[in-house]
């Protein structure tokens, strides 16, 4: 049951039940039907506090400032996240406020001149995952201040979740345990966890595989489960949608390109924009595109038979590791979600996404290869008719290109398998004489 004062709960997304919970009750499913959860806010009491031009401009007074936490790009939109959270509970390491960089050359050089990429991962651990860790782990502490036995949390992890969730329960002082797939993430993700002191278990399995033991582990109510089927982690993605609303003035682009994986992501940019929306922050609707990597590409599949069937994959190896899942676990929120915002789906092969990434980053961008599924994914709706000179688009890149500086490598050295590498630029080894080097140089630079 829902507490009396309560300004936020969760309640089942399948809306033949609707059963509801406190945040503050360990549980990630429906007990009735076994539906996925979502934070429910009290969108009445919203209404009644401010008016949308009070909320936009209390949104902007807290903007980056140092008044602890509304300076954090997710607790500076606090009421909309956790309102009834002790702010003393909060664990927040400033994350969000990322950069919305307008493309310029790169935009006009696709055909879409109104081309923005909304840097995500310059965040503390490099990647948007810890705009959501920031309000689970601060829900965890706040859990456990006031008498949860709350060992440790929990996540399977393709690297930047586990990230993540490392530093914030560093942070905060909470144990954490991370379980990866042995061999399917970078070093530079594998280093995160170990240095913030999780306990990193590396399985012989995949990510879906790793999914299923950490939904065992996490049945014993000591270990709380951090993967984003946890509908808290929702909350604070969905200040991205609000964030880039800001950031425009208050304008709403219309469209919006998504790398997906576990299809965290998809639900809760689109529940950022439904909630400016009907507290009348905004007018109208952008559509989504949700791009994946064709090696692992559930969804994808899907769309191409209007959504009537859901079938998970075997994930292929994918460059895109972060998205390597065969069988997300937000599938049925991300469905919801597309349906309402008029959504496309596309794929991205691996040859794709590896010069969609060197593409932009000849433009001064260092993209990381989910960030290339999505720019692939734009490329072929610009190619379709759908976007054109006319929109003004926004792409997610969800993580920093340093976490996969081996990818980059190979990349440049020609070394990935199977692909051509198109965008490749090698050093070129010469001899320390001006008359040779000037001589590459006339010849490189017209």
């Amino acid at each position: 049951m829902k507490k009396k004062n309560a300004r936020a709960w969760f309640t089942c997304i399948n809306e033949a039940c609707g059963r509801r919970y406190e945040l503050d009750e360990i549980v990630y499913k429906c007990h009735t039907c076994g539906g996925l959860l979502e934070v429910t806010h009290d969108m009445a009491r919203l209404k009644k506090e401010r008016s949308a031009s009070e909320w936009r401009a209390l949104f902007q007074k807290r903007w980056k400032t140092t008044n602890y936490p509304y300076g954090s790009g997710i607790w500076g939109k606090k009421e909309w996240v956790l309102p009834d959270i002790d702010n003393n509970h909060i664990i927040s390491l400033y994350e969000g406020d990322t950069n919305l960089c307008f493309t310029r050359r790169y935009g006009e050089a696709l055909g879409v001149p109104d081309l923005y990429i909304k840097m995500c991962g310059n965040s503390h651990t490099g990647s948007f995952k810890d705009l959501g860790m920031t309000v689970l782990v601060s829900q965890v502490n706040h859990m456990i201040q006031h008498g949860a036995k709350i060992r440790a949390v929990a996540c399977a992890s393709t690297g930047d979740t586990s990230a993540a969730l490392s530093a914030y329960c560093a942070f905060a002082g909470i144990p954490s345990i991370v379980l990866l797939p042995k061999g399917k993430i970078s070093t530079a993700q594998l280093v995160q966890p170990i240095s913030n002191n999780s306990i990193v278990l590396s399985l012989e399995t995949d990510f879906d595989g790793c999914m299923k033991v950490v939904q065992e582990i996490s049945k014993r109510p000591e270990f709380y489960l951090a993967n984003s089927m946890n509908s808290l982690r929702v909350e604070g993605q969905k200040s991205i949608s609000i964030e880039m609303v800001q950031q425009l003035e208050w304008e709403v682009p219309d469209f919006i390109i998504i790398p997906g994986g576990n299809l965290g992501n998809v639900s809760a940019l689109g529940k950022g924009f439904q909630m400016m929306l009907d507290l009348g922050l905004i007018r109208k609707k952008p559509r989504i595109v949700l791009a994946q990597a064709q090696k692992a590409n559930p969804l994808y599949q899907s769309y191409r038979n209007g959504f009537k069937t859901f079938e998970p994959v075997k994930a292929g190896k994918t460059l895109a590791s972060a998205i390597q899942i065969g069988n997300p676990v937000s599938v049925n929120k991300a469905i919801k979600m597309l349906k309402a915002f008029d959504g496309i789906v596309e794929q991205a092969s691996e040859a794709e996404l590896a010069d969609a990434c060197a593409e932009a980053d000849k433009f001064g961008y260092f993209t990381c290869p989910h960030t290339g599924v999505a720019l692939a994914a734009l490329k072929k709706v610009i190619r379709r008719g759908i976007i054109t000179r006319k929109h003004r688009v926004i792409v997610i890149s969800t993580a920093h290109g340093l976490k996969f500086s081996d990818f980059k490598v190979k990349y440049h050295e020609e070394k990935l398998s199977g692909i051509r590498c198109r965008f490749a630029n090698k050093p070129i080894v010469l001899e320390p004489k001006v008359d040779k080097i000037l001589a590459v140089l006339d010849k490189k630079i017209r």
